[in-house]
């Protein structure tokens, strides 16, 4: 086995887990991702926002959300493997765990394309490569397919926004940026500095955006927000949308209809 794969986003290198190895994810689309591994039954405990596939989680413990768990709820589970992410989960968090002697799966795909090294590592440790073999194939067909259709999409500037109170949008250094990227929309840079930066629509020059999303994660916008946003700025009405956040933020086996999702979506916006 090529010992690459079995190397995390935080440099671990990690030996095959044996066989039945109980599994913790604290990160939702990963926890998507093992069930689409044929890994679910290894799957003891997930977060509260762990919600896919929604009739086999719902029988599966929480420990919590994905920032703050229960420690005592992890090590009454028995797990031998957490799976984390470095956006979602707190660094502390994963130390803390490691006290336990729990091994720490770390992802941090910043691009689309990461998920084809994703797929990799989680099928080498829990003995699925045939399987990750499969998924980056679905995943590589759409990939190809959309990327043979990106330069027919017009370029478009967008922000995507992802919470009020205060309002936040995203940088061009994050994995939902690189999946607008796929159809040719460009994230409009805020703050360099920061991958979830805070806003203000006074400070927006909103002649020069071509889209506003909403998205339904992790602040649930509908179509409230939309009917709100048209009202104090009218001349822009047409160019705020809402968007699954779900299918644009989620990595992993989320990816693949995600890609057939955004090329429809982004069709129909300029249609």
């Amino acid at each position: 086995m090529d010992r690459h794969k079995l190397i995390d986003s935080a440099g671990t290198h990690h030996q095959p887990a044996p066989s039945g190895a109980r599994i913790v994810s604290l990160v939702p689309s990963l926890t998507e991702l093992l069930f689409d591994m044929d890994l679910g039954r290894q799957v003891v405990g997930r977060t509260s926002y762990c919600i896919h596939p929604k009739s086999e989680v719902e029988a599966i413990p929480s420990v919590g959300g994905t920032k703050k768990i229960s420690l005592s709820k992890l090590r009454a589970l028995n797990a031998d493997y957490v799976l984390m992410n470095i956006d979602e989960n707190p660094k502390a968090m994963a130390a803390e765990i490691s006290k336990l002697g729990i091994e720490v799966v770390v992802s941090h795909p910043k691009s689309v394309s990461d998920n084809l090294a994703l797929f990799d590592l989680i099928g080498s440790i829990f003995s699925r490569t045939e399987r990750a073999k499969e998924l980056q194939r679905q995943f590589s067909n759409i990939h190809k397919s959309l990327s043979s259709s990106h330069a027919t999409n017009p370029m478009r500037r967008v922000v995507y926004i992802i919470w009020r109170e205060p309002w936040m949008t995203i940088s061009r250094d994050t994995y939902i940026a690189d999946m607008l990227s796929q159809v040719n929309w460009q994230a409009i840079e805020i703050n360099q500095s920061q991958r979830y930066p805070e806003f203000s629509f006074s400070n927006l020059d909103l002649d020069s955006i071509d889209l506003v999303l909403f998205s339904s994660e992790p602040f649930a916008f509908d179509p409230s927000h939309i009917a709100e946003f048209a009202h104090s700025f009218p001349d822009h009405a047409d160019k705020a949308f809402l968007i699954d956040g779900e299918m644009v933020s989620w990595y992993g086996s989320r990816a693949i209809p995600a890609l057939r999702y955004l090329n429809t979506f982004a069709r129909d916006v300029v249609s």
